[in-house]
């Protein structure tokens, strides 16, 4: 009986035809919609845009977002999602309230440095989400600087709780001033720069800086 001819699947596509989602891709739309958005604004930018800045043609780009706010609620979702991981594992790990405290402006500052462009389009384009994506961010946004001012209050007892927020806003605001200009500045120097300014908002003295085995999120 003679043995059938095989055809082999061709990259980006399933057995038996099917079209399946490249993640890459995928991660190649997002970075190239942020890197976009933080120059431009978002909206100002298509889809064929976004599909060019990550060498996709744009009916390529539909295959994994049906629409361009489908892209930015992804973005957004993503940084913030980040921000959350990173305060809970320092919160889970070793270490008193200023260690703690320590951690999450240094986590802050690696996500603002490495995720710059994400994080400048969250604070640019949040407004602009749907209603309840909005709100869901939002509420999202207040309980991670809950847990700053969780850990702040115990070493401010001087302040009362409005001062405390008052407090975890500033220095969370110093983080962020490095997002809507460019410093020059390596990024070791700056982030050295923010971490103290951070803690002077916060009116706490620095924590050691733990190993990079120690601090969740950061590469040795």
């Amino acid at each position: 009986m003679p043995t059938l001819p095989t055809t082999a699947a061709t990259p980006g596509t399933a057995a038996g035809g099917r079209s399946r989602r490249d993640p890459e891709r995928r991660e190649r739309i997002l970075a190239a919609a942020a890197e976009l958005a933080s120059r431009r604004g978002f909206h100002t930018v298509g889809m064929a845009d976004i599909g060019a800045e990550a060498g996709i043609v744009g009916s390529g780009v539909y295959r994994h977002f049906d629409s361009k706010t489908a892209i930015l609620v992804a973005l957004l979702d993503r940084v913030m999602a980040r921000l959350q991981e990173g305060a809970g594992a320092v919160l889970a790990g070793p270490g008193d309230e200023r260690a703690h405290l320590s951690a999450l402006v240094r986590d802050h500052i690696r996500v603002a440095i490495e995720d710059r462009s994400v994080l400048a389009v969250y604070h640019r384009e949040v407004h602009t989400l749907p209603e309840e994506d909005r709100r869901r961010l939002r509420r999202l946004q207040r309980h991670y600087l809950e847990d700053w001012v969780h850990v702040l209050a115990p070493l401010r007892r001087d302040l009362a709780d409005g001062e405390l927020r008052l407090a975890v806003h500033a220095a969370i605001g110093a983080i962020q001033s490095t997002l809507f200009f460019r410093s020059g500045l390596a990024d070791e120097r700056q982030a050295d720069l923010l971490d103290g300014m951070a803690h002077a908002c916060l009116g706490v003295e620095p924590a050691e800086a733990a190993s990079a085995e120690a601090v969740p999120g950061t590469a040795e």
